[in-house]
């Protein structure tokens, strides 16, 4: 198949220069001097143009023609190939690199702002970023929904009718167990002195027993925790806030179950476009099956007790039960990220509603501070006290993100059904999370999950890992069991 070897062949560099592209914006937000972000922009901008060049040439259109596939690798190969092909066609060059451009200094200009709470210093930044998705989302929908285009980027195949539609039937049920919750008696708070080294190594111990590779990749710091790389070379960052160590444990396991998604993707599609996750849906549905059902579980809350006396000395609780109840507290707070497994869903609804007005321009950007601080104390009964706790909080609109959120509840979705499965196929896994092992758990994530990578569509790949279509059954199941249990 002489089409589909000069195909792969060329698409193998493309591959590895979009990870020389994801390097640098790893870099930018770890280890990048803050000087050289107008630089680092152009840098950005000028990798957008060769790797927008290479994926809209001509010679791709001609080798799918005549490429047939000869098993499923390649009809998945080909699938991908054709489907970024026809996509990245409708987006004008100038308009790639611009995006590019435009993005890369947004990110810093937040991070400026959120640290000063400097609302106006951001808007116009923000405003132009939205600007150009806007145009991107015209040009590619041809006519339809711009934000269920843009979305397409995240979860292919996924549109902003299906997510309304799951963010209705999850709403009730999580809303009357916050309340449920709520109107019980409050958690515990741990107390103590948890100074960052010792935060930092013993999430680096944790990283390990969630099984991610050192030799492959590394943890380090950034204002907002992420993921980045596929193959051989995958990091996470953490944050560390002195009072508050569970915000740099659990961003780290959050962080891992992206980061080993992408390690264990069978070698054989290193550099192909099968080669990483189906979707930021299904990547999620790592992160938060790693962080909560396997991290905030009873089980492993047992373990982290005893470790975390080890490391910081008195914690000012005295039993593993209440510890478990810490860690799980339900509280209306203003971030996402450090939202309870209730809160966190509303979290995303706002966002995703918000996001919609923005992309459809019946938001604007001067508009979008007080249309936030208004559903949020709507939503969750907290007024809004300064903008980093508010709308310049996250950082992906910033940096163009605009139909990736509802892929955190999808992500949270899918976890449910995966988690059910694998629970259903090992036993032992709460006696392993018990002892400080996850790895029954992570393993059967390993073999049916991320082996595959990008082998299947999102959905199809749920369903080859537990048997059935993804629901929100399962999650909320699992949601009223534990919190059912938490406050009685």
């Amino acid at each position: 198949m002489p089409a589909y070897d000069d195909l792969m062949a060329f698409q193998r560099t493309t591959e590895a220069l979009a990870q020389v592209a994801g390097r640098t914006g790893w870099d930018q937000e770890t280890f990048m001097p803050k000087g050289a972000a107008p630089q680092r922009a152009e840098e950005m901008a000028a990798l957008e143009e060769v790797l927008h060049a290479r994926r809209t040439d001509p010679r791709l259109g001609d080798w799918l023609e005549e490429a047939h596939a000869l098993d499923a690798v390649a009809d998945a190969n080909i699938r991908e190939i054709r489907r970024n092909y026809e996509r990245n066609r409708k987006v004008p060059a100038r308009l790639a690199a611009e995006l590019a451009r435009v993005t890369s200094l947004a990110q810093g200009h937040w991070a400026a702002a959120r640290a000063s709470e400097d609302a106006a210093a951001f808007r116009p930044v923000l405003a132009e970023v939205i600007r150009l998705r806007r145009e991107e989302g015209a040009a590619l929908a041809d006519g339809a929904d711009p934000y269920d285009a843009l979305m397409q980027d995240y979860e292919p195949g996924g549109n902003a009718a299906e997510m309304a539609a799951m963010f209705d039937a999850m709403r009730p049920r999580l809303v009357a167990l916050r309340e449920r919750a709520l109107d019980s008696e409050p958690a515990p708070t741990i107390s103590g002195t948890f100074p960052a080294a010792a935060q930092i190594a013993l999430a680096a111990e944790i990283a390990g027993r969630f099984g991610y590779d050192f030799q492959r990749g590394r943890l380090d710091l950034a204002v907002h925790p992420f993921s980045s790389g596929s193959g051989i070379d995958v990091r996470i960052t953490t944050r560390v806030d002195e009072a508050d160590p569970f915000n740099c444990l659990y961003s780290t396991i959050h962080e891992v179950g992206h980061a080993s998604y992408e390690q264990n993707v069978d070698p054989v599609h290193l550099l192909t476009p099968i080669g990483q996750g189906a979707s930021m849906g299904v990547h999620e549905s790592q992160s938060r099956s790693y962080e909560n059902q396997m991290g905030r579980s009873e089980a492993f809350c047992g373990w982290l007790y005893g470790r975390m006396r080890d490391t910081f000395g008195d914690l000012g609780i005295g039993s593993e039960r209440d510890f478990y109840r810490a860690v799980n507290a339900v509280r209306s707070g203003h971030i996402r990220t450090e939202a309870d497994e209730l809160h966190y869903n509303l979290h995303i609804m706002l966002r995703f509603d918000l996001e919609r007005a923005l992309i459809h321009g019946t938001l604007e950007v001067d508009d979008l501070e007080a249309a936030w601080n208004e559903r949020f104390a709507h939503d969750f009964g907290v007024p809004v006290d300064r903008p980093s706790n508010g709308f310049m909080q996250d950082v992906h609109w910033s940096i163009g993100l605009m139909g990736y959120f509802p892929t955190y509840s999808l992500g949270n979705l899918y976890a449910g059904c995966l988690m059910q499965a694998a629970r259903a196929a090992v036993p032992g896994i709460d006696d392993a999370l018990a002892a400080g092992d996850p790895s029954p758990a992570t393993g059967w994530m390993r073999n049916n999950v991320h082996q595959f990578g990008a082998l299947r569509r999102p959905a199809d790949t749920i369903a080859h890992a537990t048997g059935a279509a993804p629901s929100a059954g399962p999650l909320l199941d699992y949601l009223e069991a534990k919190f059912g249990d938490l406050y009685p």
